[in-house]
């Protein structure tokens, strides 16, 4: 048998990796200003990214409806105010249909690395089929929340029952009547909790920490209201801007921690009122600063654990065994299937991708203790590489599609400047990006990310590396023009 034929590179102005909120929103930026020639590799089957892929019972996001979207593309059809998992994904494949950045995805095409080279100003990017891309520019829209995160047990493999993660939910896996565990008790847990415990014959919820939990506002939107912002979009804009000033509010409390002390008792009159057995709510109520870890709404959970199947188990567990969980009290609880509501490896999202920049260096080992970069979008010695939703641009307080927007309209400055300019590389100047990584990490350990628990944001250092330590509207003003002089351009 012959070996196969090795096919050249295919030559395009900019690959994208990923096809969720970020891509399609630089892909959809790319052709409004005429550029056509990009591809945007995406390595599962439809587009959606984290919205995708989360499909537990109960999905939905924490963002209100009207705010999470685009700004360019307000969705009048809403149907609550704050949106299910199933309309965020149905929102984004018709972004994907009305902006006609179809024709520009590989679906079924997972990046396995990409390498800077310097003498041509291209970017080698390789997929695990044996694809090759080189590009003019790289941008990583392939999110923080893609990569589920599983606790270190002992045992854990040696579990024969069912067990997967909330973020790989088993549709086929039939609960009615089973005893299943349920590890973690995060933003997934919360949602998925209450729809899955009246089907259960019992369940065990294994918590290491409470969560802060305040109520959901949620309601349903009537069809005459989506009628009428389908009408008059003013309206619906009008509404928009109100909710996003509400959120930008809240930022005052986690920049300021000790005004999260006035916010505290909405969230212990929330769980008084939902909780009447006085040990139950004391095993539910946090030790730490609210804002320290994400706050979470949710209207059902504390219900759910009321009910007489339901049992928090607050001793850590020991390990796993063929048959079930170990507590280190000694106690092994029996069950039928492990659902791991662990969250994800937010701040290592680029493990399983390659990144080479100029001199041979690998992003992740250059990353290797805490990141650094410039305004979370470029990084020193990886000329024309932009990342989207990168390190210290996340959100405890606003939506990121809005972070998303203007990191988009920031690479593409960057991406017009390499056309328009004819240069070969635009690399951020290490003193620029140094500076502003003082800056971000002295004003985080100033917030309540930085109040002494252990959370998702974090890194390995405790720094909590993942978010932006202040407003968005400040993190929009400082990324809304391009400032070349912050850069070394080649020609």
């Amino acid at each position: 048998m012959s070996e196969p034929v090795a096919t050249s590179p295919r030559a395009v102005d900019v690959v994208i990796v990923g096809a969720g909120f970020s891509g399609l929103c630089m892909a959809i930026q790319l052709r409004r200003v005429g550029i056509r020639e990009f591809v945007v590799l995406e390595k599962a089957d439809r587009v959606g990214g984290t919205w995708r892929d989360n499909t537990y019972p109960g999905a939905a996001c924490d963002i209100p409806s009207h705010l999470y979207s685009y700004s360019f593309e307000q969705n009048p059809g809403w149907t609550r105010a704050f949106p299910l998992q199933t309309e965020i994904q149905s929102y984004l494949e018709r972004c994907a249909d009305k902006y006609d950045v179809r024709r520009h995805i590989r679906f079924g095409a997972e990046v396995e690395a990409a390498e800077f080279d310097a003498a041509a100003g291209r970017w080698r990017v390789r997929t695990t089929s044996g694809e090759s891309f080189n590009a003019r520019a790289l941008v990583l829209g392939n999110g923080a929340l893609h990569l589920p995160a599983y606790p270190d047990l002992a045992g854990r493999d040696s579990f024969t029952g069912t067990t997967f993660h909330s973020a790989r939910w088993n549709h086929d896996y039939d609960m009615s009547q089973k005893t299943v565990a349920v590890i973690g008790t995060g933003a997934s847990a919360i949602q998925f909790v209450p729809q899955i415990a009246p089907r259960v014959r019992r369940l065990y919820l294994f918590q290491r920490t409470p969560a802060w939990i305040v109520p959901k506002p949620d309601h349903p939107i009537g069809g005459v209201a989506r009628r009428v912002y389908a009408r008059v979009p003013a309206l619906q804009r009008l509404v928009r801007n109100g909710l996003y000033w509400q959120h930008e509010a809240r930022a005052f409390a986690f920049l300021r921690p000790r005004l999260m002390r006035f916010v505290e008792p909405l969230a212990r009159r929330h769980l008084a009122s939902q909780v009447p057995d006085p040990e139950l709510r004391a095993r539910l109520s946090p030790d730490y600063r609210m804002g320290c870890k994400r706050i979470l709404i949710s209207n059902d959970f504390y219900p759910a654990m009321t009910r007489p199947n339901v049992e928090l188990v607050t001793d850590p567990i020991e390990g796993v065994e063929p048959t079930g969980v170990r507590t280190r009290d000694g106690v092994l609880r029996p069950v039928d299937a492990i659902i791991f509501g662990t969250g994800f490896r937010a701040t290592d999202y680029l493990s399983a991708l390659r990144i080479v920049g100029s001199g041979g260096v690998e992003l992740n080992e250059h990353w290797r203790g805490t990141p650094e970069t410039y305004l979370g979008i470029t990084v020193s010695g990886f000329p024309n590489l932009y990342l989207l939703m990168g390190p210290g641009t996340g959100l405890g307080h606003n939506s990121m599609i809005f972070m998303i927007e203007a990191q988009v309209r920031y690479a593409l400055q960057c991406i017009l400047a390499l056309r328009d300019r004819g240069l070969r590389a635009l690399d951020v100047r290490p003193d620029v990006q140094s500076a502003f990584a003082g800056e971000l990490y002295e004003q985080l350990g100033r917030t309540v990310w930085s109040s002494g628990c252990k959370s998702w944001y974090q890194t390995a250092d405790g720094r909590a590396a993942a978010l932006w330590p202040g407003f968005t509207v400040s993190y929009w003003l400082r990324t809304r023009q391009l400032d070349l002089r912050d850069y070394q351009p080649v020609a």
